[in-house]
């Protein structure tokens, strides 16, 4: 098929390059000509594994290209998949102006018929207002329809979650648009959901606010294991070989982060208010969130006493790993949170640095490895779990350290391995 995807982020690229592999015929759009000009010369503006060799591949048979104009992607294409972000008011309501945007372009770029598709995570209803743009601004009377298809990627394992998704969700009023969808989908071997619009815009909020919400409640745990002497690992380990329950997302630390998370629960709990009903969970989802950040620094001050005129070195910088997404990472709250104190901070991250440099500024120094984040620092916090944080020589960091005491913000290193060398350990939820 002919496809349009307007929006080149972590959704729309992945999005595009993926449909590509399958024998489609895509455009990217996106109004940022840097961005379009990195991806014409083969420059990734994110970090995904797989990401590169897969768009260069695809731009190599011809069958992915990349440019700033919408209007001529719309009119040589069939799909047009609306990518673009939705980022949060300052309420948490998700701001839609960018589709609506979009929205308004497609309806005067079309000159026959189109499948207009939300990628974008949107509150529910937000179908009907693309469809009343589109038909306010389609000034020929084109034939159109608008569905919904949520994506549901992981950043660090997107392009695995597009092949090979636990299930696909189609939300459509018309069987046209159905089939269209379920015919460009075919390649992949996976459950398809087919719903109403409303419907499967609810899906994907309620899919991500399940996930933080049970986050959120294994940090809950752990802070009553702190507080009883249990250690929070063997209570999740209990807890997750019950099939009901499950073990992933299971794994208590600093809390959640990264571009959707955050962002879903709060959209969902104001698209909640906007009909009346007062979503009380996810709103306690949010506050355990937030504390989780507060106790790793008080965790921090109660192990080396004072915070002012220490040194912290602090051990990964990305929300997860495997990507330098930055947005709402536990790490720039840490660090918003140490500043205060007269608290030096010393960073490194395998991917990060980049992107945290014009964030950061001067307010931390940049190192090139964990070693010397480890140097002449007080106490090592780790904040994102990266594989090589977990292959460390520790005898090698203890002797670096002024003061050998280790903040495990993801329960990844072994307390008596730790006590064993010599270092004061502190993990989240270990007693």
């Amino acid at each position: 098929m002919k496809i349009c995807i307007v929006g080149s982020g972590y959704v729309g690229l992945v999005t595009g390059a993926c449909f590509a592999d399958l024998g489609n015929t895509v455009i990217c759009v996106d109004s940022d000509k840097a961005k379009i000009k990195k991806l014409k010369a083969g420059v990734m503006p994110i970090f995904e594994p797989g990401l590169e060799e897969l768009v260069r591949r695809n731009v190599k048979e011809k069958r992915l290209s990349f440019t700033a104009e919408i209007s001529d992607s719309v009119k040589k294409s069939q799909v047009i998949f609306i990518a673009v972000s939705t980022p949060p008011k300052p309420n948490g309501e998700a701001d839609l102006t960018f589709v609506e945007h979009v929205s308004k372009a497609i309806a005067l770029s079309m000159r026959s018929y189109k499948l207009i598709v939300e990628k974008s995570t949107v509150p529910v209803n937000s179908g009907e207002w693309v469809e009343r743009t589109v038909k306010i601004f389609n000034k020929r009377n084109i034939e159109f329809d608008v569905a919904s298809n949520p994506e549901f990627l992981r950043e660090s394992t997107a392009i695995e979650d597009f092949m090979h998704p636990d299930r696909i969700v189609i939300g459509v009023k018309s069987k046209r648009a159905r089939d269209i969808l379920l015919e460009l989908y075919k390649p992949i071997k996976a459950p398809v959901i087919v719903t109403d619009i409303k419907a499967a815009e609810l899906i994907k909020h309620a899919s991500n606010s399940f996930l933080a919400m049970k986050i959120s409640f294994i940090n809950a745990i752990a802070n009553i294991c702190e507080k009883v002497g249990a250690d929070v690992t063997e209570v999740a380990k209990g807890m997750g070989l019950d099939k009901r329950i499950g073990e992933s997302f299971l794994s208590a630390g600093i809390g959640f982060g990264g571009s959707c998370f955050p962002k879903d629960v709060a959209a969902f709990i104001r698209i909640a208010e906007k009909v009346g009903y007062d979503f009380a969970i996810l709103k306690e989802v949010e506050k355990v969130n937030a504390a989780q950040r507060a106790a790793i620094v008080k965790k921090i001050e109660d192990t080396i006493w004072t915070l002012s005129d220490k040194t912290v070195g602090m051990l990964g910088l990305a929300f997860k790993p495997e990507t330098d997404d930055l947005r709402n990472a536990p790490s720039l709250a840490i660090i918003d949170m140490l500043k205060p104190h007269g608290t030096r901070i010393k960073v490194y991250d395998p991917a990060a640095m980049e992107k945290a440099r014009p964030l950061l500024k001067k307010s931390v120094k940049f190192c090139k490895s964990p070693y010397d984040a480890a140097k002449e620092s007080d106490c090592l916090i780790l904040v994102t779990e990266w594989n090589e944080f977990k292959e460390l020589d520790f005898k090698k960091i203890k002797k670096l350290m002024k003061q050998p005491v280790i903040i495990d913000g993801r329960n990844v290193y072994d307390p008596a391995e730790m006590k064993k060398l010599g270092f004061r350990y502190v993990g989240v939820g270990r007693g």
